[in-house]
């Protein structure tokens, strides 16, 4: 939706508990038109998020009562949307364990208000392109059948040997992306650019986690994959013979 439209764009839950933080990223993503609601807590961040529908999920790790990490859970236990976290912590341990619990996406503090505004409207941008562009280009085409795995590209489902496999926003997107594209390999900058669209540097472990996120819900063993491999030196490709 374009800038100065009477209607308000995506809802987004900002939960942060640094005040000058919260209003500073508040005011510029209200500068965008998007609908902010605000919880300086992850009690209050998850009674809203338990009432209303957010588009995008903008949560500090370090909250004074829940961990950002807890409410990331709890949330992906009633929702798909997009999470991204802030956060103080740069040790990977923890960058990845936030991905696995099913964010999206993270920033690490300090960082640019318009640099996270950018992230986020690319973020809900890419969403959004998918489910238009399989609305319109597949709404009549039969589901995808490969091996155990079949997708409806109607309502975006997965199936694996025949049972619904629930999928987050991003791993949807990849696993889209990868159908569309068989047995071509592609590196973790490329995927990173495809998938995630940041104008910066490739983030290896995002890529990394949310392959292994995938592998997990479509591979009968995930360490010895059968679709989704590792082509050593290169990157990954999504096999279907």
């Amino acid at each position: 939706m374009k800038r100065g439209s009477c209607v308000a764009r995506e809802h987004i839950l900002l939960v942060e508990d640094e005040e000058d933080i919260r209003e500073l990223v508040q005011l510029y993503l209200l500068k965008e038109g998007y609908r902010v609601s605000v919880a300086e807590t992850g009690e209050q961040a998850f009674e809203l998020a338990f009432k209303e529908r957010f588009d995008l999920y903008v949560l500090d790790i370090m909250l004074p009562d829940v961990s950002g990490m807890e409410l990331c859970q709890r949330i992906r236990a009633q929702s798909n949307a997009i999470i991204l976290f802030l956060t103080c912590k740069r040790e990977s341990d923890d960058i990845i364990a936030g991905l696995e619990i099913g964010a999206d996406d993270y920033v690490i503090k300090p960082f640019n208000p318009k640099q996270l505004v950018a992230r986020i409207t690319g973020h809900l941008r890419r969403a959004s392109l998918a489910s238009a562009s399989g609305a319109a280009v597949r709404k009549d085409c039969l589901p995808w059948r490969y091996g155990r795995l079949e997708m409806d590209f109607r309502n975006y489902e997965l199936k694996v040997d025949g049972v619904v496999v629930p999928m987050y926003v991003k791993e949807r997107q990849l696993l889209m992306f990868f159908i569309e594209n068989p047995n071509q390999v592609f590196s973790v900058g490329q995927l990173y650019e495809r998938i995630w669209g940041w104008d910066r540097e490739s983030d290896e472990r995002t890529v990394m986690v949310h392959v292994s996120n995938l592998r997990k819900k479509i591979e009968e063993y995930p360490g010895n994959p059968r679709y989704l491999v590792t082509v050593r030196g290169f990157g990954y490709k999504f096999c279907v013979k």
